[in-house]
């Protein structure tokens, strides 16, 4: 009986010494409205999460909603704030007004919002500084994505503000300057425009004039059956920004990542610059993986997409923020 007690008690001492050793992730805290972060002339609203507890020196993610969705929606729904959680860092999430846009989409199409000190480019730029004056956050790991409109004013903010990012991923979105190239926005999304890889990297260039790097890295997601922004846009983002970077446009690794198609472009020097996944038989959405386990993340719904593969921990691990 003697013996029990103690094997008893010894369990249990390691059951508590394991819980003390185990470090524990930073609390969940509450999304919040930030006002008064700048001129604002885009007119957009700010909205953080900032995981309680977290230290000084981690990274910001800048997280941009699809049309017809929120900030909230889009925290949620991607798995960032669930990857906030889970590893430390915060994440800022501009949201669209219906007044600017009646289907809240962000106004990637427009040269007043993409322009570097115009519109709404500008109010993420000015979200960027206040997050990190807030915060403390490391300044080099900065990193912006969105969805779908989200996902063109995330090649707009690459473009634009270059200096405050240190690489991007684009969910079903568009190249930077793309409307003007096609024409029309719908055009874009559903055609493409027709471009050499240095007409578009001249895009890029002439939006941040003068500027000669480091330029941000580009990963993209774009379903294969996605008829709202049809797969060429991925091809053009790759052509886009391999050109801004010096590499050419052949892949220098192709493999699949749980089963999708997934490509690599390197410069000369080695350096990975672009990467892409063709989430085949997708159609318009972000991919998630709805559920707990290390690579998952994301919930399903409208424009939320469960193929097996999360977006938002894919581009975390490619940021190393799962480190």
């Amino acid at each position: 009986m003697k013996q029990t007690r103690a094997a008893t008690l010894l369990a249990a001492l390691a059951a508590l010494l394991s819980v003390l050793l185990t470090p524990t992730p930073a609390a969940a805290a509450s999304l919040t409205e930030v006002t008064g972060f700048g001129s604002n002339p885009g007119a957009l609203k700010m909205y953080r999460y900032v995981p309680d507890g977290l230290p000084g020196g981690r990274p910001v993610v800048v997280a941009l909603h699809g049309c017809t969705q929120n900030a909230s929606g889009y925290g949620t729904g991607s798995g960032w704030l669930q990857l906030a959680d889970r590893y430390g860092f915060s994440v800022v999430l501009p949201q669209q007004p219906s007044g600017n846009n009646l289907s809240s989409c962000f106004n990637w199409f427009q040269t007043g919002d993409t322009t570097r000190g115009q519109g709404e480019a500008a109010s993420v730029a000015q979200m960027v500084d206040r997050q990190l004056a807030d915060t403390g956050a490391d300044p080099s790991r900065v990193y912006v994505t969105g969805l779908s409109a989200g996902g063109g004013m995330t090649s707009v903010m690459m473009a634009a503000y270059p200096e405050k990012f240190a690489a991007g991923g684009v969910v079903a979105g568009l190249p930077y300057g793309c409307a003007q190239a096609a024409g029309s926005p719908y055009v874009c999304m559903y055609v493409g425009a027709t471009q050499t890889p240095a007409q578009w990297g001249d895009r890029v260039r002439a939006a941040r004039p003068g500027y000669t790097g480091p330029w941000p890295t580009l990963t993209v997601f774009q379903g294969t059956a996605d008829y709202t922004v049809k797969p060429v846009n991925m091809t053009d983002l790759m052509r886009q920004w391999t050109n801004v970077h010096g590499a050419d446009q052949s892949a220098d690794a192709s493999d699949t990542v749980a089963g999708y198609p997934h490509q690599v472009f390197r410069t000369p020097a080695g350096r990975t610059v672009v990467e892409t996944y063709a989430l085949t038989g997708m159609g318009h959405g972000q991919p998630v993986d709805p559920g707990t386990a290390a690579t998952q993340c994301g919930t399903a719904g409208a424009y939320f997409l469960d193929v097996n593969l999360c977006a938002a921990h894919r581009l975390a691990t490619t940021w190393g923020l799962t480190g």
